[in-house]
């Protein structure tokens, strides 16, 4: 398999944070796992690059690097809003033109929109700069709530964290859930957030240790198959729904059956890459009920089928043509 090609295009003063959001996800392989990208830097010009933590990072690759990157990731662009080479605008128009991806992270939405690769498309930037991004290119819708916006052949980041929610999306988008959540276990985080997810969630008090979710979203994703509520889950947790509605949009920015239904479907996508069984017994396993659940659940949050996903992702050895046609 050709690995897939991954150019990072740097800026001083380059954000070491932003530019490891996309290293770790696309340049680190962890052990046993396929190497399935290829990742290098690039700046206008090569040489000493600095960074806003004061020590410089070595480039040594100009624009022209764009001209075979599959993915082009601009990991921020510091300070915001600040002028960008028309040789850097020209070198990412013409590498979207000829079908590469181009991604931004936190600021680096301003050198999309700069580009005018966001005209008309929904975007989004770090929470701190979305009233600047908006003010600055009005034919940009900005959502200055999401983590992430994906249109396939662009797609934009929050700042901080988001930009490895992305980046690891953007694996799933690739490879299946399945390999990025061995990406992802790698970096010892969570495989998947939604890039509807609040960026942030505000709080009228610091959370006490006991309000933390964690034993019951460990509790509930090893019972998936099971019959579980938002009432079973608060009485896990020893709380009211209500509370536990509260909590889950605090400590997580979504709801407690929201969660649920991506965790099930996050299962069901690893059971059609990884197995062979049918989607009857794959929705019974996830707790979806029935394959017609699934389907429907699948095209509303995929866009796709269980079996077209299987065909796409799927790694299951020997799988036969009664098993191709139980999945469709």
């Amino acid at each position: 398999m050709n690995r897939h090609r991954v150019v990072a295009l740097l800026n001083a003063p380059q954000s070491p944070f932003e530019l490891a959001c996309a290293g770790a996800v696309f340049g680190t392989t962890p052990p046993g796992v396929p190497a399935r990208y290829d990742f290098r830097i690039c700046a206008e010009r090569p040489g000493p690059l600095r960074t806003t933590a004061g020590y410089p990072v070595h480039v040594d690759a100009g624009p022209s690097a764009l001209r075979e990157a599959d993915t082009v990731v601009v990991p921020g662009w510091e300070p915001a809003g600040a002028p960008v080479p028309p040789a850097v605008t020209e070198a990412l128009r013409a590498a979207h033109r000829r079908g590469a991806r181009i991604v931004a992270i936190c600021t680096g939405a301003f050198v999309l929109a700069r580009a005018g690769l966001l005209d008309g498309r929904r975007a989004t930037t770090h929470w701190r700069h979305t009233a600047q991004l908006a003010a600055a290119f009005p034919g940009v819708r900005v959502d200055p709530e999401v983590l992430y916006v994906d249109h396939g052949d662009v797609a934009t980041s929050a700042g901080t964290g988001a930009g490895i929610d992305l980046c690891l999306h953007l694996v799933r988008s690739d490879h299946g859930a399945a390999y990025a959540a061995e990406i992802a276990r790698n970096m010892v985080l969570p495989p998947h957030r939604r890039g509807s997810q609040l960026q942030y969630a505000t709080r009228p008090a610091p959370a006490m240790a006991d309000e933390s979710l964690a034993p019951v979203l460990e509790w509930a994703t090893a019972r998936l198959g099971t019959p579980l509520t938002v009432g079973r889950l608060a009485a896990r947790a020893g709380v009211s729904s209500r509370t536990l509605a509260r909590r889950f949009t605090g400590q997580l920015g979504t709801s407690p059956g929201q969660w649920l239904l991506d965790q099930r479907l996050d299962a069901a996508r690893v059971l059609l890459e990884r197995t062979s069984l049918p989607v009857e017994a794959i929705a019974r396993r996830v707790g979806l009920a029935s394959a017609v659940n699934l389907r429907r659940r699948f095209r509303a949050h995929l866009g796709t089928t269980p079996g077209a996903y299987r065909r796409t992702f799927g790694e299951a050895p020997g799988r036969g043509a009664g098993a191709t046609e139980a999945i469709r």
